[in-house]
């Protein structure tokens, strides 16, 4: 059952899902912040949990429009979270991330770091884990929530029939690359090429989607069978810089993929992968995809799809 309004996403997708699957979600198109649709779903259909990934994501946009990041991020979850409530159904799995962190002291990043965000985005998804910590622990025989925190989600199905198709610009580096490769774009920016790091540009635990996806179900699995919730890294635990992700790309690709060096990025951090260990103890999760991996099924979902979704979805 998907539940969304499509920002950031498009409707095409789910007929992709189920040529993949082999059978069509269902999915109901409306605003996570419209509590009276969300009553209607949890009316019509009977859950036994509820994966929450609906938000907005954008590190550099959150600085520039921090009202819509706490008012969609966390009004969102507010209201979920509420017609959960009144429906009974207290098993949640909740999209987080690894920005809520900050700039670690250390790395790899355990999750017992202190947690400092520097944007708001990472403050909306910290303001979240502190509403379902404080919901779970006033009543914990009716809830059990995972909070997930994601490093750097990539790549793509390796069928090629879904992945990420960002509506103008990408503020993501893996589709920003993809996009330059199949000649959309003239060249990336490289945003800071003077971070404390090997080649002076961040560092980042890129993890594919497919890895992510397996660990919504482990941490659903474990809640179904020790009924207690959870906090996990979600991540490979290897660091990559963005010039390694950029040559990476080239191999799998056969492409040049031209670049700038510009000027920092508001709220980045120079350096940001997990220890990812406490999931494979708790959940039986580890990450299997390599960076080749994630930039293959990147290039085979971009070239099959240079437009992504947008001529389907006019047919």
């Amino acid at each position: 059952m998907l539940h969304q309004e499509f920002s950031g996403s498009d409707v095409a997708a789910i007929g992709r899902i189920a040529r993949i699957v082999g059978r069509t979600p269902e999915f109901t198109k409306a605003d996570v912040r419209d509590s009276g649709a969300l009553r209607e779903v949890f009316v019509r259909h009977r859950f036994d949990a509820v994966i929450h990934f609906a938000g907005l994501k954008a590190v550099g946009e959150s600085v520039e429009k921090p009202i819509e990041y706490y008012d969609n991020n966390v009004q969102g979850a507010l209201v979920l979270c509420r017609a959960m409530a009144q429906a009974g159904v207290g098993v949640l799995v909740f999209s987080s991330s690894a920005t809520v962190y900050g700039n670690a002291a250390s790395v790899p990043i355990r999750e017992d770091a202190p947690l400092e965000p520097t944007n708001p985005y990472g403050h909306s998804k910290l303001m979240v884990e502190r509403i379902l910590q404080d919901l779970e622990a006033s009543d914990p025989g009716a809830w059990r929530i995972a909070l997930l925190r994601y490093f750097n989600p990539v790549g793509a199905h390796p069928s090629g029939l879904i992945g990420e198709d960002p509506q103008g610009i990408p503020n993501n580096l893996m589709p920003n690359i993809a996009q330059v490769a199949v000649g959309i774009r003239e060249k990336i920016r490289v945003f800071g090429s003077d971070y404390p790091t090997r080649d002076g540009t961040g560092v980042r635990d890129y993890i594919h989607v497919v890895d992510l996806a397996r660990g919504h179900l482990a941490a659903l699995e474990t809640m179904q069978r020790e009924r207690r919730g959870m906090t996990v890294n979600l991540g490979t635990g290897r660091g990559v810089s963005v010039l390694e992700t950029v040559r990476a790309f080239e191999r799998a690709s056969g492409r040049a993929v031209p670049f700038e060096r510009v000027a920092r990025r508001a709220g980045d951090v120079a350096e940001c992968y997990a220890d990812p260990s406490l999931a494979e103890k708790i959940l039986g999760w580890k990450a299997t995809y390599t960076l080749e991996d994630m930039c293959r099924d990147t290039w085979r979902w971009q070239s099959m799809n240079p437009h992504g979704y947008r001529e389907e979805s006019r047919k």
